[in-house]
């Protein structure tokens, strides 16, 4: 009986909050903060859909020019340790490559922003240190690691990229580790290998993982290490973008 009166006043409550109010969901992020940005408004910019033809390659030469040397900064990191160990006995996976589930849906690399007083490699280090736990110690950032810069248009942003490789056995410890992160369970909602094989309808495997939802140039910056490290061929990544599912059998 109590969970029948308890409904009912709810329903009551319901009823008369939407009499009471011209806008619900102003009356709703007052409580829940959807819909909001709080203390994220200054920096939700970054976070916003853009079209891959908005980001361009920068020469690391010109970066010390404008308008690049005077935008924005952010630097992330592809961590990874190739691996030939087949996945259920079939599937050579080539490498294991940790990216993030974000705190916004989307998915990414460990980094961010590169605060005043920073050099992207400083901040970095500083980012997989709060976002991934990483024992900077042993594994950290150096400027032999870089791989690409892009730049986004739009958000006057400098996109610095860099690949960090590792043992097998280190990255099983670095994903251990990340669960204790100073940002898991905030800004990272946790960490995911790419899946780099195709399974046998031809999109299952990486196609299908390309084909969420990536924050940033995220996805971009994937597929060019991917082809920069010889993880993958050409060929192969070009066949995981064509491919599209399978039509269902009647």
């Amino acid at each position: 009986m109590s969970v029948i009166v308890t409904s009912r006043s709810l329903c009551r409550n319901l009823f008369t909050w939407k009499k009471s109010t011209s806008n619900p969901l102003k009356v709703m992020s007052s409580d829940t903060g959807d819909r909001t940005w709080g203390h994220l408004a200054t920096t939700e910019h970054y976070g916003r859909i853009t079209d891959t033809s908005d980001y361009i390659q920068v020469d690391k030469e010109n970066l010390k020019n404008d308008p690049y040397y005077n935008s924005s900064q952010a630097s992330h990191c592809m961590i990874f340790a190739r691996n030939n160990i087949k996945t259920f006995g079939v599937y050579n996976p080539r490498a294991a490559i940790l990216m993030q589930m974000r705190f916004d849906g989307n998915l990414g690399f460990p980094g961010g922003l590169v605060d005043g007083g920073e050099d992207s490699i400083k901040a970095l280090n500083r980012e997989l240190s709060e976002e991934m736990n990483l024992d900077t110690s042993k594994h950290s950032v150096s400027e032999s690691s870089y791989v690409v810069t892009h730049w986004s248009i739009s958000k006057r942003l400098c996109l610095h990229f860099y690949a960090l490789e590792v043992s097998l056995a280190e990255l099983y410890e670095i994903e251990k580790r990340a669960l204790l992160a100073k940002d898991y369970g905030s800004e990272v909602l946790g960490t995911v290998r790419v899946p780099l094989y195709t399974m046998g309808d031809g999109y299952r495997g990486f196609p299908t993982f390309l084909s969420n939802a990536f924050i940033g140039n995220s996805r971009v910056q994937l597929l060019h290490c991917l082809r920069q490290l010889e993880i993958l061929t050409p060929e192969e990544i070009q066949l995981a973008l064509q491919a599209v599912p399978l039509p269902l059998k009647s």
